[in-house]
């Protein structure tokens, strides 16, 4: 059984430094020199999507950010033989499996581990056997969370994309039951002993009612503080998300 620890911990993504960058191409801004700005305002570790279609970070970014990062990075990728082989080659502290559509703008819902049980567990076998810790992006769903657990994933990451749009969009009735079935599956993945992680459209605005789980570990959240950057810096930026989680954890 896990128990509860430490603090609550912020992962940065700075996935979208890299989407400014590729927009025009050449090398600025950087995504290695945020993700060392992000640890030093607070940031406990670093999260990176290494995409199929590379619209973001580049394989570029992960050898340096590997190279570099003195905090956890947390590499994201889809469930794809060429990124299982990068994370090998790698061996990053955890590797978290993600759905991946190239339509997609962003990663949309959470990962079906219910009806791919049998193939996702015999590709996580070997990055966990390398030393990376396994965490699998689901939807807030008991058939989900017991899926992964029976798969041999070490942490859960909970989508709240649905929370946080429906408090965006003032539908608080939805809002309170996406919020509710956060809480629930929070404690029901702690009790099978999952180390349970959050994240997905995470803002200030919505940021303390997930913190205030007990049962949540770590919150990654980044296309926010990107865009909050703009107008306040990352350093502040990141140091104010840090303060109204632990605000909230207190």
């Amino acid at each position: 059984m896990t128990t509860f620890a430490g603090r609550l911990r912020l992962g940065v993504n700075i996935d979208h430094v890299a989407t400014v960058r590729n927009a025009r191409g050449g090398a600025v801004p950087d995504p290695i020199r945020a993700a060392k700005l992000a640890e030093e305002a607070g940031a406990d570790g670093i999260t990176a999507h290494l995409r199929e279609d590379r619209r973001h970070i580049s394989d570029a970014d992960i050898e340096g950010l590997v190279a570099t990062l003195s905090v956890p990075l947390n590499f994201e990728m889809a469930a794809t033989p060429e990124m299982q082989a990068i994370a090998l080659r790698h061996k990053p502290h955890a590797v978290c499996i993600v759905p991946e559509k190239r339509e997609e703008r962003t990663t949309e819902g959470g990962l079906e581990v219910a009806r791919e049980e049998n193939r996702l567990a015999h590709f996580i076998a070997p990055l966990r056997e390398a030393g990376s810790r396994v965490s699998i992006f689901i939807a807030a769903d008991r058939r989900q969370i017991e899926a992964a657990h029976r798969i041999g994933a070490q942490v859960i990451e909970l989508h709240t994309g649905a929370y946080c749009d429906a408090h965006a969009e003032g539908r608080f009735d939805d809002r309170d039951r996406e919020l509710d079935a956060l809480r629930e599956m929070s404690a029901f993945a702690h009790s099978l002993g999952l180390e349970v992680h959050a994240g997905h459209g995470l803002t200030y605005d919505t940021v303390q009612p997930v913190a205030a789980f007990p049962e949540v570990m770590e919150l990654n959240i980044g296309h926010y503080l990107i865009g909050e950057a703009i107008f306040r810096g990352l350093d502040a930026s990141i140091r104010e998300m840090r303060r109204l989680m632990d605000e909230a954890r207190a």
